[in-house]
Parts: C-alpha cells; structure tokens; sequence
C-alpha cells in the first residue's frame, strides 16, 4: 500500500477510535441506547425500562459513578438515558442533563420501573434498551462498540437495521491489522503535522480533567492523596510523581462522576487517560513543541489501538496497561531524541513487567490501576533509553516486539476468558 494513503487511512481511524466521552463508555452505551429509544416516544411519559446488556459490559457498569447523577450503576444509566440523553450526541449523550431530569430518572428508580439484566449472547460489548410509554415500546440494540447501533424497533415493527454484513467487512479490513510498530513510528515521525494537529485536543480534553481531580474530591481520591505526600516529604516531587499524580486524578475524576468529558481511547475513556496523559507531562517538563507533543501523543495513541486490536475490546485484561504501553512509546519517543529502539524496547520493558492486572469492572479503583500502569510505563522508558530491554529468553517476550505483543493478545484472547468468566460470576454473586 502506498505510504501516503496509508498513513490517511491511520488518520481516519484515530479519529473513529479517539473520541470525547462523558463518563464510562460501558453505562454510557446503555444510556444512548435509552436515549435513541425516547427519542421515538413523542416526548409520551416513560413508565418503565427493561435493558439486557453483555456480561462485560454489565461487569464494567456495576461499580462506576454515572456523571451529574451522584448515583452508580446501569439502571441510572438508562433511565436518565431515557429522561434527558440527547440521542445524537453519542458518548456525551449525557451532556446536556438538568437537575429536574435527573430528580424524574431517580424517581423511575424508587418505583423499581428500571430492569437491568444479563443478555443472551456471546458478544463483548452490547446494550439493548427497551423504553415503554402507556401506548408504545421502542427497542434499540447497540452491539460491537459502544454507539454502533444495528437495531431500532417501534411496537414490533423495524425502524433500522444495520446490515451486519458491511460491519463484518468494515471490522476485518481494518488498516491495524497490517501495521507494525516500526510502520506506527514512520507514521507518526513523518506525516504532515497539519494531518495530525488534531491529537493535541485530546491534551486539552484530559489535562483539564486531571486539574478537575486535584481541584475536587472524587472517587478515591488517589491522586490528591499522592500529591498531599509530597508535600509531606513521603514522595518525591519529580517526573515521575507528576505522571502519575497528573494522569491518576482525571482518572479519579472521570470514575468519580465529573461532568467534563475525556478523551476516550479504543472506547474508554481511561485508556485515553492513560494514553495521553503522561506524555502531556513529559512534554511539558522537556518544553516540547506543539508538533512534537502532537507526535508523541499520536504515536502513543495509535500504538495503544494497536496493541488493543489483538484481543476483545472488553476482557479480563485491564486495558489501562496497554494504554500505558502507548504512553510507554510517546515517553520514550520524547526522552530517547527521536529514536526508534526506545520505543520498541519500552513496550517490550512493559509486558515484560505488566501483562497480568485483571479487569474486575468499572470502578473508583480504576485510577490505582491507572497509577500502576503508568508507573511501569515510566520505569520501562527509563530503562530503554539507556538501551536496557527484557531479553527474548523471558516470559512471553520475545526479539521481536510484534511477536511479543501477539502473544499478550493470544493469552488474552484464549486463556484469560476463564478468568473473565470467573470474575463476572464472584461479581454477580456479591450480596
């Protein structure tokens, strides 16, 4: 394929992949479902809400806060979806909600008129409201990513169907599937930085959700206890601490239910975090260039959707730790001069280190899992820029880091679906 074309189509699906999302992408899904099913209601008054969801999804909706709502969990979700989600805003379907409407959502809770179920079916990521009035029952399903709607019914009768044939090609003719990290390198060292400008939003996005954290208390509150202690003196104030204190607190703002989006990764909003911002606070402590920043977080994006493509887009595998390999690769991009080997050899350093942190559902505690992720990027970096790798004699890595990162998607892909099975079924027998 001719490089120019290729790195356009790389453009257009970093666009498609790295996107503003307001609040948990899984809860958000469900609550664009409801939101596109109110939408042909006529406005009629909702008198109650039955939602199937994937088993993932429902495990990465239980425990995380919905924003503006001050309430956890997939029946929130759906019934201020309904009340007050504008259906065409997709992941900040949410945006634009008042405190009335969130009052008539939580009185649809008080009354038991929303039902939250486990749906029939094998797909990763799916959601399906159905929203009932006295006279009418819409049906929207979502399934593959969290906004791709394949089904609108109205009383039985079908609105829209995708047609699941252009989705299957469209999925397999991804242009990742051909890339290699050398290629993503290129990529992002040499497009025009006019074609890549565009990135730097997601800095503005995820910088500003980090300040919201430290400025205010949410969830667990990680980052404003890190940040007190080196005051304190319990930790150092250096590049390290700001890394993760920077990049925990917009997680711990966008677990705890802020009303700012972020800039989402692969369809979480975590992943964005993690993707951008310790590159953000590196380039801040070299004094980077806006076109360098741009490079940096386009070539720590694009390495995270790549490394991501290799297994389910929800799984057992804390995706914060492959997002951090993306950061991994900016980092060391920005501290190696430019070079290529520390951006291989960072990768390597972190799945080495890192390739094992489950994913238990979306939570407060996602931010610790934040704080870990990037705390192994950083020390991965240190370690390539002074030419310093895990060996192709260890564990699962390998000489070549493309092989490496297949055979973290093949674990993730084949022998840790037991461990998802295992985690989804203690989740949903807590008492």
């Amino acid at each position: 394929m001719e490089q120019q074309v290729m790195w356009q189509q790389l453009i257009k699906l970093v666009k498609h992949e790295v996107l503003p999302a307001l609040g948990c992408t899984e809860p958000i899904s469900l609550a664009l479902a409801a939101a596109i099913a109110s939408k042909y209601l006529n406005k009629n008054k909702i008198n109650r809400i039955e939602a199937y969801v994937s088993p993932n999804l429902m495990k990465n909706g239980m425990g995380v806060t919905v924003p503006g709502t001050g309430m956890v969990g997939l029946p929130i979700a759906a019934a201020i979806g309904a009340i007050g989600g504008d259906a065409q805003a997709g992941l900040e379907v949410l945006k634009n909600i008042t405190p009335k409407q969130i009052n008539q959502a939580k009185a649809l809770l008080s009354e038991y008129k929303v039902n939250v179920k486990i749906a029939d079916n094998d797909k990763a990521i799916y959601s399906e409201a159905n929203v009932y009035t006295s006279s009418d029952h819409v049906r929207v399903c979502i399934e593959n990513s969290h906004t791709n709607v394949i089904l609108i019914e109205k009383n039985g009768e079908s609105i829209f169907k995708a047609d699941s044939k252009i989705q299957d090609e469209s999925n397999n003719e991804s242009i990742i599937n051909h890339m290699s990290v050398k290629q993503i390198y290129d990529f992002a060292t040499q497009a025009n930085f006019e074609d890549i400008e565009f990135i730097l939003h997601s800095a503005e996005l995820n910088d500003a959700l980090s300040q919201e954290g430290l400025r205010r208390e949410y969830g667990l509150s990680i980052a404003a206890t890190l940040h007190q202690q080196t005051k304190t003196g319990l930790l150092a104030d250096d590049l390290l601490s700001k890394v993760i204190i920077r990049t925990t607190a917009a997680s711990d703002a966008r677990m705890g239910g802020a009303t700012l989006p972020a800039m989402s990764n692969s369809g979480s909003g975590n992943q964005g975090i993690t993707a951008t911002m310790p590159v953000v606070v590196v380039a801040d402590y070299l004094e980077a260039t806006p076109e360098q920043l741009a490079r940096a977080l386009i070539l720590s994006h694009t390495i995270a959707i790549y490394i991501h493509s290799k297994f389910p887009p929800l799984s057992a595998l804390c995706a914060a730790t492959t997002a951090a390999m993306g950061s991994a690769a900016g980092m060391a991009w920005l501290l190696g001069k430019g070079q290529y080997e520390p951006v291989d050899m960072a990768i390597c350093n972190m799945i080495g280190d890192l390739s094992g942190i489950i994913c238990d559902g979306a939570s407060n505690s996602c931010a610790m899992k934040v704080s870990t992720s990037v705390s192994s990027g950083f020390k991965a970096v240190l370690m390539a820029v002074n030419r310093i790798r895990v060996t192709g004699n260890e564990g699962i890595v390998c000489d070549s880091v493309e092989t490496t990162i297949n055979n973290l998607g093949a674990i993730v892909s084949n022998s840790m679906k037991a461990t998802d099975t295992q985690i989804i079924d203690i989740m949903s027998h807590k008492a």
